[in-house]
């Protein structure tokens, strides 16, 4: 009887290890942990450039989570500089709505939409936040007085105290929250350009850097109870001579890479906005977003699947665009699964890339012609539609632009009301018009929204009666004109109320 009581007791022993070791209790036991935040921005840092330099401590992170490449707006929405980069990787909203617009800071609404330490001080008093900058402006301006410590380090100390004083902060201090602001590297890309050794250099120093901060966040004492993560980002970019401020691909870039217990180790995203940064932040501090906030910013822990970005493995590169580049892979007509393009009406000839609706990125859809305010369509996400008359018509064609996006058919209740979701962006110029139609189970399409005056980058969200005894509704975006601008759809979805 006692060896039955032992072979039972060992069985149930393995299964209750085997059960502690899936991923509910893994999830139970990284909940259990205290969180911690910690977000290092190296300003003026390109991403290509970090993978070029010697620099095993952020390619070690990069390795060990999520590397996600991300691109900046332009003129007139903002240039791209460290007033308006910082401040919106610091607040989760794009400039448009915190207003920095210069390194002056002149008008700023950062009252209306504070950082994000502030925010978490707001909803959990008790956290400890400390920022500590090289540059001045963030912990002077962009950090508001409400974040229990905000450093500036001397200009004779620069990166070195600037680190100093972040590696004792998260030795002694037990910060809950961390923002640490590098200099070097923009100070060589201005100084040599980015395509200098000088600029990898740079990249080595502050490497080693974030080397000496997150060895200081493993040293904690503490550090087996508690849950970091790490995000590693930058204001925007630099160009192969030195600079930044203006529309170019090189000085649009920015990226984040971070490790924490949600993040897969070696995963790459595309979906990933400056903004994300601060939800982010505040997501693994176990703050709940406010909508009333309105953060642009989405938790990189809470992705949002979208049909479009499905559509990345398709996409090929340039055919009748020459400034491009060959070895950009970014366009395709091809419509994900239930969506389709009617072109019935559409002209022919012209730019065979614009032809009718098409799926495409911003790297590509921006090179196709710089300056043209493509660059501030900021809250698309990855793949998107866009109907591009003006770009259609560079080439000899016939007819008019009119092409319809039909999208699948989204499952509704009859008699109540459902709310069509997506994010758009419009430029106008007459006669060129922009269509929202619906129509259930099957019906004849009905206008819901017509864009004739210019939209910004917005996500809009449309209130539907649903006929009495409907159960299916389906949506089309027309697009009708010549050679005039341009329409972007993304993130399309219809959900009951």
């Amino acid at each position: 009887m006692s060896s039955g009581i032992t072979r039972r007791s060992l069985l149930v022993s393995t299964a209750a290890a085997a059960l502690a070791a899936g991923p509910l209790a893994t999830a139970a036991r990284a909940a259990a942990k205290t969180p911690k935040v910690l977000v290092v921005g190296l300003d003026g840092a390109l991403l290509g450039r970090i993978k070029d330099a010697a620099t095993p401590t952020l390619k070690g992170l990069m390795s060990q989570g999520l590397t996600a490449p991300s691109a900046l707006y332009a003129n007139p929405l903002a240039p791209t500089s460290s007033g308006p980069g910082w401040s919106t990787l610091i607040t989760g909203v794009w400039p448009d709505k915190h207003r920095v617009v210069n390194n002056e800071f002149t008008g700023h609404r950062l009252a209306a939409y504070p950082d994000f330490m502030t925010r978490a001080e707001a909803a959990k008093p008790g956290l400890r936040t400390c920022a500590v900058a090289s540059w001045a402006p963030i912990t002077d301006i962009i950090f508001s007085a409400k974040v229990d410590t905000r450093v500036s380090t001397p200009a004779a100390e620069y990166d070195e105290g600037t680190t100093a004083r972040a590696v004792a902060e998260i030795g002694t201090g037990n910060p809950d929250a961390v923002f640490v602001q590098l200099d070097n590297v923009d100070h060589a890309g201005h100084g040599s350009g980015a395509a200098s050794q000088a600029y990898l250099d740079a990249l080595h120093g502050v490497d080693t850097q974030v080397g000496r901060i997150l060895a200081a966040v493993r040293s904690r004492p503490t550090y087996g109870d508690e849950s970091w993560l790490v995000m590693i980002t930058a204001d925007h970019g630099h160009t192969d001579a030195g600079g930044h401020g203006g529309s170019s691909w090189a000085e649009r870039q920015t990226f984040m890479i971070a490790t924490g217990p949600t993040v897969t180790a070696g995963s790459v995203r595309h979906d990933v906005r400056m903004p994300d940064v601060a939800a982010s932040a505040l997501a693994h501090l176990g703050i709940a977003v406010d909508p009333a906030w309105g953060l642009d910013g989405r938790p990189i822990q809470q992705p949002s699947p979208d049909d479009f970005d499905t559509l990345r493995a398709r996409l090929t590169g340039p055919v009748d665009e020459g400034g491009i580049g060959a070895g950009v892979l970014g366009f395709t007509h091809t419509p994900p699964p239930g969506w389709r393009v009617d072109n019935g009406a559409m002209g022919t000839g012209g730019v065979t890339e614009w032809r009718g609706w098409s799926f495409t990125t911003d790297e590509f859809w921006t090179k196709a012609e710089r300056d043209q305010r493509r660059e501030n369509n900021v809250r698309a996400r990855g793949v998107f539609a866009v109907a591009d008359g003006d770009e259609w018509t560079d080439k000899p064609f016939t007819g008019t632009f009119d092409s319809t996006l039909v999208s699948p058919a989204y499952a509704v209740t009859g008699g109540a009301r459902a709310t069509l979701t997506y994010t758009t962006y419009y430029r106008q110029e007459a006669p060129q018009k922009g269509e929202v139609l619906v129509s259930y189970d099957g019906g004849t399409p009905v206008a819901v929204k017509t864009y004739t005056a210019d939209t910004p980058s917005v996500v809009e969200h449309l209130t539907l009666q649903v006929p009495a005894g409907a159960r299916t509704a389906q949506v089309r975006f027309r697009y009708t004109g010549g050679n005039n601008w341009y329409w972007v759809v993304d993130g399309v979805s219809i959900t009951r109320n």
